[in-house]
């Protein structure tokens, strides 16, 4: 078994007097690809900020890429994270290949004192063709949609070449055509980088690529299941965790769910 990317032990998180993260645990490998569910409330978004190195936990302990929260220079540890947040802002007119160099620096726009060299543009070019973006290298942003701004981001948190790849929602606001687009690109890629590491925070079975391997349900807080997904995913936990009957059903490797309740 090689050493865990990320290793979070009895997390409890507290703010403003609530329990948002009550006694959870997560250990991440190389090339294990985890699912984050629950409801609106669970926790999961401030779990993601543990892991992603942007938050301390109240309790218990985080260690990423080897290195413990709380002992290092978070801002440096991030550089080391590949983060998808389809949220991002950018309010400058780049193209979609600048958008992709801006992850060298983790910058929202280009930083003028680095200067790209080819080996870096060729790079940038190469993850759009790997998230069958590269007919789109030379769009803009702002022309963009919504499904080519996720692939983008995409590429983008993958140029410093990261161990760890966080994937917040990335098909939200995404129409059925964009998403299959979307999850496609993340099991290329997830194929095509072997010790890559994921985590993808979701509401939906449906926005599950078929890679995943490992997932978490939390609700209130709470680990309500965790482990390999086939054991994970199930009618029974998934009702649990959402509190609502359903079915869960894999069909060609991805999941749906559907209602129980008359």
């Amino acid at each position: 078994m090689t050493d865990p990317v990320l290793r979070a032990e009895h997390l409890d998180v507290v703010r403003s007097g609530r329990l948002l993260l009550d006694d959870v645990s997560l250990e991440v490998h190389p090339g294990e690809h985890w699912a984050l569910l629950g409801p609106n409330g669970a926790g999961k978004s401030t779990l993601m900020a543990m892991l992603g190195a942007r938050e301390h936990p109240t309790r218990g302990t985080v260690d990423v890429l080897g290195r413990r929260i709380g002992r290092v220079d978070m801002r440096e540890l991030r550089m080391h994270i590949g983060h998808v947040d389809p949220r991002w802002r950018i309010d400058v007119p780049l193209t979609a290949h600048e958008v992709v160099l801006t992850g060298l620096t983790n910058t929202p726009e280009l930083d003028r004192r680095h200067r790209y060299d080819d080996a870096e543009h060729d790079r940038a070019d190469a993850l759009l063709a790997l998230l069958g973006m590269s007919d789109r290298r030379d769009s803009v942003w702002t022309v963009m949609s919504q499904g080519e701004r996720g692939r983008t981001l995409i590429a983008r948190a993958l140029m410093p070449t990261p161990a760890l790849l966080l994937l917040d929602e990335p098909a939200t606001g995404l129409d059925l055509a964009a998403r299959e687009k979307l999850l496609a690109g993340i099991d290329q890629l997830r194929s095509d980088v072997t010790d890559l590491a994921t985590v993808l925070v979701t509401h939906h079975l449906e926005d599950l690529p078929a890679s995943t391997t490992h997932a978490m349900l939390l609700r209130d807080g709470v680990v309500v299941a965790t482990g390999p997904v086939d054991d994970v995913l199930t009618s029974t936990t998934i009702s649990k965790c959402f509190d609502h009957p359903v079915t869960v059903t894999r069909n060609a490797g991805r999941w749906s769910a559907v209602s129980d309740a008359g």
